[in-house]
């Protein structure tokens, strides 16, 4: 059985306005003093933003279980200080970001100017566990037609600086300002891909290999391939199903690779069109089918995820409960659908905010 770990950023806000607070080093402060949680929380780009990571777990109860247990530390930890914390992926109110300390921040500050001062977005990241090297890369190459559709399923984004953008997942909009960010091509092997690696960091562009943003991507610290593309979502739930279809995504690629299936190749410009597209429309319009690039309704694209990852996620015993949060989901709406309809029923972003604060610890 293949392990999953999630990595989750939250934004800090005030518990009464829900305008985002600079306060991340004062909770990691606050989090270190707890042995328990030493190793779980992290700094991010911005002060407004915490990261928590969760340990590799096999089963998905087990995931759950520590998914909800870190965001409801964070909120403990966020309060003693005077705040807590929201599981959105863009600020529904204005803020003003600011860059942490330290010299990998601001040497991206220097490089990258606005872009990192306007950069405070919270995504959701997943590793799943691989054998090696060669099938790591034989799996990014096989699941890069079907990252959009998770894209979709996680979108939380709807607002900036105020404002509806129009998008459903407007954080993954800002996130491909990053030089090295988005789908890839085939690379075919691992050489390869430490090869486009190493070249892309000899440029000088970007500092180093962690600045790799591709929407999957070997990780430079664990046995893993981690997939980037998602928002943080409002429900623990969607986080946990996110984890599943990446495990039952990660398994197929992994089956078709040994049992020789050529690798379905499509361009990196229609694989950006495909990403767009889940980024404006969500799961309340049409999507990209994976399989031939054609418009086809949201409803059917998802069918279509869940069908091409059905044995892996049948082997795993995640096949009944992904088709349900899929359903639950596909009914009920993502994360930018419920910010959207809070603001209908309350005319009030802060009332966003606060109800999107109890879900996220819900």
């Amino acid at each position: 059985m293949r392990t999953v770990g999630v990595e989750e950023e939250l934004l800090l806000v005030d518990p009464e306005t829900g305008e985002p607070q600079a306060l991340s080093a004062a909770v990691l402060a606050r989090a270190a003093q707890d042995e328990g949680d030493q190793d779980v929380f992290e700094k991010e780009l911005h002060n407004q933003m915490l990261e928590f990571a969760t340990h590799p777990q096999s089963g998905m109860e087990e995931l759950r279980v520590e998914i909800v247990r870190c965001r409801k530390e964070a909120a403990r930890h966020a309060g003693e200080i005077g705040c807590t914390v929201a599981a959105l992926a863009t600020s529904p109110l204005p803020v003003s970001p600011s860059v942490g300390v330290g010299r990998r921040y601001q040497w991206m500050a220097d490089q990258y100017g606005i872009a990192t001062r306007e950069q405070l977005v919270l995504g959701c990241h997943v590793h799943v566990s691989v054998e090696s090297d060669e099938e790591a890369v034989a799996v990014v190459d096989r699941i890069q037609p079907w990252l959009s559709v998770l894209n979709a399923l996680s979108a939380n984004s709807p607002y900036w600086q105020g404002k509806d953008t129009g998008y459903h997942s407007y954080r993954s909009r800002v996130w491909q300002r990053w030089p090295s960010a988005g789908p890839t091509e085939p690379f075919r092997s691992a050489e390869r891909y430490h090869r486009r690696v190493a070249d892309m960091v000899a440029t000088g562009v970007i500092l180093d290999e962690g600045m790799i943003y591709f929407d999957a991507r070997l990780s430079r610290n664990y046995p893993t391939v981690e997939i980037r593309v998602s928002d943080v979502c409002l429900q623990a739930d969607t986080a946990v199903l996110l984890a599943t279809l990446a495990r039952g995504l990660v398994e197929t690629a992994a089956r078709d690779w040994r049992a020789d299936r050529e690798v379905v190749a499509h361009s990196v410009s229609l694989l950006r069109l495909a990403a767009w597209q889940a980024a404006r429309s969500g799961l309340g319009d049409e999507l990209l089918h994976p399989a031939t690039m054609h418009r086809m309704p949201a409803k059917a694209v998802v069918r279509a995820l869940l069908e091409h990852t059905e044995e892996a996620l049948a082997d795993a015993g995640d096949l009944d409960d992904a088709r349900a949060s899929c359903d639950g989901l596909l009914e009920h709406g993502n994360g930018a659908r419920v910010q959207r309809e809070l603001l209908e029923r309350t005319g009030s972003l802060r009332d966003v905010v606060t109800e999107c604060v109890r879900r996220t610890q819900a």
